[in-house]
C-alpha cells in the first residue's frame, strides 16, 4: 500500500478499513462477469463521450481526445451486489472530477445519470461521483478493459455496490432531480452502499 502512495497511486479510502469486506459479502480471486443483453462490440473509432444537461455548455469527446485528459491510477476493492468480493484492483483511466475543468455544473445540478451502451443508465449523486477515487476506467491491473468487463471505458465508483459503475459509458447528464437507472428500476437500491447492505428498494 505505502508502495503504490509512493507512486502516486489514489487509495480508495475502504481499502485502509481493518474489515475490508462489508457484512453478506465474501472475497472472491475471480472477476466475474454479469451483465444484461449482449457484450457490445465498441469500435473507438466511433465512440464519443458526451456531457449534456445542467452545465454551461455541452461537450462532445472522440475517443482520441478523451485519452488526451489527465488520468490517474486507483488502488480499490470491488463489492457486487450479488456477494463476492474482489480485492486489490488497480485502475487507470480519467478521473470524474476531470469534469469540472471541461465544463461548468449548474449550481442546481445534484445528480450526475451516466448513459452506456444498449440504453444502460446508473444514478449517482454528484458528491459520489466527485470523490478523488471514482474515475472512468481505461484499464484494469495494467491491462485495456476488454469488453466484457466494460472497456472501452467503464465507470468506476469504489464505495458503492459495483453495479453504479457502469460498463460501457458514453456520456454522463447533470441534472437536479434524482432519476433512478436501469437497476434501480429493477428493485436494487437507489443508491448501494456496501457498508450498509443498501442492496435492494430504497
Amino acid at each position: 500500500m505505502e508502495k503504490l502512495k509512493a507512486e502516486g497511486v489514489i487509495i480508495s479510502p475502504d481499502t485502509e478499513r481493518k474489515q475490508r469486506i462489508p457484512p453478506g459479502q465474501h472475497e472472491t480471486p475471480a472477476f466475474p462477469v454479469l451483465h444484461y443483453g449482449p457484450v457490445p462490440q465498441i469500435d473507438t473509432a466511433e465512440w464519443t463521450f458526451s456531457i449534456f444537461g445542467l452545465v454551461d455548455k455541452e461537450l462532445e469527446l472522440s475517443f482520441e481526445e478523451f485519452i488526451k485528459l489527465p488520468q490517474i491510477k486507483v488502488f480499490s476493492d470491488i463489492h457486487c451486489v450479488t456477494s463476492w468480493s474482489r480485492l486489490n484492483n488497480l485502475w487507470e483511466g480519467v478521473p470524474a472530477n476531470a469534469i469540472q475543468n471541461l465544463v461548468k455544473i449548474k449550481p442546481e445540478a445534484r445528480f450526475v445519470i451516466v448513459h452506456a451502451a444498449n440504453g444502460f443508465t446508473a444514478n449517482i449523486p454528484l458528491e459520489d461521483f466527485l470523490q478523488n477515487d471514482v474515475l472512468f476506467a481505461l484499464k484494469h491491473n495494467d491491462k485495456p478493459l476488454t469488453a466484457e468487463h466494460g472497456g472501452p471505458v467503464r465507470l468506476v465508483v469504489p464505495r458503492l455496490y459495483f453495479w453504479k459503475s457502469a460498463k460501457w459509458a458514453g456520456g454522463i447528464e447533470f441534472v437536479a432531480e434524482d432519476r433512478p437507472g436501469f437497476w434501480e428500476r429493477a428493485g436494487y437500491h437507489n443508491h448501494g452502499d456496501p457498508w450498509k447492505e443498501e442492496r435492494y428498494g430504497r
